[in-house]
């Protein structure tokens, strides 16, 4: 299976490049299975339903989220109705929403989407450990699905990679979201999963992680706000990973970033060009 997870989709900026590239790189990939955290879409807070769509529409199978999840209200209310936006499962029960998803991908197989926040340095939820536990365990790969991704929005790095070694073996790509930073350290671990601590974001980095520069720069400087933060909405970079697995197993044999425009290094995976 060919799986592409593009980053944190960061304002207006993100969103374009995402609506603008994905559908030509469903085709000329050929990809099953497409997730997009989309947590920032919204202004850089969180997301809205006609967003949901346009991902959707754009060729997204799935999207994720992450502390923004209800930033934009209405999130509350249309979540029930979007089936294919996933939380975090660690969230309290009676959250709205759900924390994973059973997705039909685009060659009629079943994939597993996955999504929790983490606790260093982050609001603390539920034990995310605990709850991927219970959700790949419902649906184990290869049983309940061909393929099993698993968001994790956290700070810690360190907290990421326990993550990806506890799924090890047991699930198609670990993927962490939420610094809008990319790390260097895709790989896949021992038991054939694939990983990274930190994909990157979908947005401009002429920035501060997505923001137009002068008000974090202030607040650095200074320790008051004066006024609220906004999306960068210069030329963007689409950050994603790119993932394939072995369709008897479900778990990755190749991996390889993703970076297309805007202001970072291109990169593109060999093995599908």
């Amino acid at each position: 299976m060919r799986i592409l997870f593009i980053g944190d989709v960061v304002g207006r900026s993100g969103r374009n490049i995402v609506v603008d590239y994905l559908p030509g790189l469903v085709s000329q990939w050929k990809l099953d299975l497409v997730v997009v955290n989309g947590e920032n879409a919204a202004g850089g807070f969180g997301i809205t339903e006609a967003i949901y769509h346009d991902l959707i529409d754009a060729g997204a199978d799935a999207v994720t989220l992450g502390n923004h999840a209800w930033d934009q209200r209405e999130a509350l209310v249309f979540i029930e109705r979007a089936p294919r936006l996933v939380r975090p499962a660690n969230y309290p029960k009676g959250t709205p929403g759900r924390g994973a998803a059973l997705v039909e991908t685009k060659n009629g197989k079943r994939a597993l989407v996955v999504n929790v926040m983490g606790r260093v340095f982050m609001d603390a939820l539920d034990d995310p450990f605990a709850a991927v536990e219970r959700e790949i365990s419902a649906c184990p790969l290869r049983l309940g699905a061909d393929a099993v991704i698993v968001d994790v929005h956290c700070e810690a790095t360190s907290e990421k990679q326990a993550m990806g070694y506890f799924c090890d073996g047991r699930v198609s790509l670990v993927v962490g979201t939420h610094t809008h930073v990319p790390t260097a350290d895709h790989r896949i671990l021992p038991g054939r999963t694939a990983f990274v601590s930190d994909v990157g974001m979908s947005g401009d980095f002429d920035s501060i992680i997505g923001m137009n520069k002068d008000e974090p720069v202030s607040r650095f400087l200074r320790k008051i706000p004066s006024a609220k933060f906004e999306p960068a909405n210069g030329p963007a970079t689409l950050c994603a990973l790119a993932v394939e697995t072995d369709d008897a197993t479900g778990l990755a044999v190749k991996v390889a970033a993703v970076r297309l425009g805007g202001a970072l290094e291109a990169a593109r995976p060999a093995f599908w060009e």
